[in-house]
């Protein structure tokens, strides 16, 4: 019996009940926490610099920002007429609704560097292998879900921003070839962006994602279970196990505040951004699409749309396909393969952000396909040419792994793709800052 001094628990009653009330609500916590966590976990899974806790912190930005976006709800109003409006009362009228906006903003684009991140961890370390395909596959249908909830979030509060980003980017959709157009008017339900497009764009973004996000999620979670766990080094000896709870959780909850607290100053200093009301007379120069898909509209200055919509194409498909083209099994959880993997992944790198603005710089002043072929059309000489040279600059990057560097295809596969993420980067970066009027090449720290 529960003592409390020198007399039982039970003499006092409302002390029991509340006793009996926490312990309930432990088991419950403990009960949620087992379901989605193992009982038990290998000790080297623990070790944080192995997963850097990402995929647990885009969990914690996903519920923040159904959360946060719950709240938004009760003030926003997605009417043509009223949105910018009623997101300009929410910044200057609610309490605390400019911190609220803005925590939801910056947990939004967040959460997309931090999937992407995960995802390149899962890669380098040979996650998808040893049957773990499918959640692989999985993985990155997350990772489309994030840029769609991203994506549908950015017009709803209809400033210029918003407008004119949302409008290059579906021009960009509508190139995609035989559903493109389909998509690009589902999502406008008229010729160009208006109250249609905003109402789609917000019920997409309120309730369809987030369902799909959680249920996606939970079957994510219920796979990484089915499938041992994280992924983890073959070892000779059988590793150690310590309890989900405290050792896991532990760390969860450190990373948790980390994260929050940091996420929260952030956007207590520095605001989401808020423009001029939306006016489609007046397209702002240049007229940029949102951040993420600024590598893409990069591609779009240097190739024709087909052949710039047709290479991520190939390379997400290469993606999906990777853990059936990377079957080795040997060097599952081991960080960049092996030695040579590490060599192959540094000059990957270098690779990765050189080549792409050389190549950027050579486009833009000396290379002209159309205007050397003039005789050919210009799906040809700007679209199937630029796209056959650059697969056939992608194999030589392979080939020079596995010759030079004596890379297995495992290691040469590594060099190749961690080639193809910074690249992605680099012309995300060249686009955010390189990029002027009329997205001529400028210098932005002059």
């Amino acid at each position: 019996m529960i003592q409390t001094g020198d007399k039982p628990l039970s003499t006092y009653p409302h002390r029991r009940d509340r006793e009996v009330e926490r312990n309930r609500m432990k088991a419950v916590m403990n009960n949620l926490i087992l379901h989605l966590h193992p009982a038990k976990v290998p000790a080297p899974a623990l070790k944080f610099t192995y997963t850097w806790g990402l995929g647990g912190l885009a969990t914690l930005l996903t519920l923040t920002l159904i959360g946060t976006g719950i709240l938004l709800m009760f003030r926003y109003d997605a009417s043509v007429e009223r949105a910018y409006a009623s997101v300009q009362y929410l910044e200057t009228q609610v309490y605390f609704g400019s911190m609220l906006r803005s925590v939801h903003h910056w947990a939004g684009n967040l959460l997309l560097v931090v999937a992407f991140l995960h995802m390149i961890r899962v890669f380098v370390t040979g996650g998808y292998k040893q049957g773990r395909g499918i959640n692989w596959l999985v993985g990155l249908g997350l990772l489309l879900l994030v840029v769609a909830f991203n994506f549908t979030g950015y017009l709803l509060p209809w400033d210029q921003l918003a407008y004119w980003a949302v409008t290059v980017a579906t021009h960009l959709l509508s190139y995609i070839p035989l559903v493109g157009g389909g998509i690009n008017n589902f999502l406008l339900a008229g010729p160009e962006v208006g109250q249609d497009a905003l109402r789609n764009f917000y019920a997409i973004h309120v309730a369809v994602l987030p369902a799909a996000i959680l249920a996606v999620m939970t079957y994510h979670f219920w796979r990484i279970r089915k499938d041992g766990g994280v992924s983890q080094p073959k070892r000779k000896e059988r590793a150690l196990k310590l309890t989900t709870i405290p050792h896991l959780v532990q760390i969860e909850l450190v990373a948790a505040v980390t994260l929050l607290t940091t996420l929260f100053l952030w956007a207590m200093f520095v605001p989401a951004p808020l423009e001029a009301l939306a006016n489609p007379s007046q397209p702002p120069n240049p007229a940029k699409a949102a951040w993420y898909f600024l590598g893409l509209q990069e591609m779009l200055l240097h190739m024709h749309p087909l052949a710039a919509l047709a290479l991520p194409g190939i390379i997400f498909a290469g993606l999906a396909l990777l853990p059936w083209w990377d079957a080795r099994e040997d060097d599952i959880g081991v960080y960049f393969r092996s030695a040579i993997g590490e060599r192959a992944a540094l000059i990957a790198v270098a690779l990765g952000v050189l080549l792409p603005p050389a190549l950027v710089i050579l486009d833009e002043f000396w290379v002209d396909f159309p205007g050397w072929l003039p005789w050919l059309p210009t799906l040809i000489s700007n679209g199937f040419i630029p796209l056959a040279l650059t697969l056939g600059g992608l194999t030589a990057i392979y080939v020079l792994f596995r010759r030079a560097l004596r890379a297995n295809h495992s290691e040469a596969t590594l060099g190749l793709f961690l080639f193809l993420f910074v690249s992605l980067v680099t012309l995300t970066f060249i686009g955010v800052f390189f990029r002027g009027p009329n997205m001529a090449l400028v210098w932005p720290f002059s």
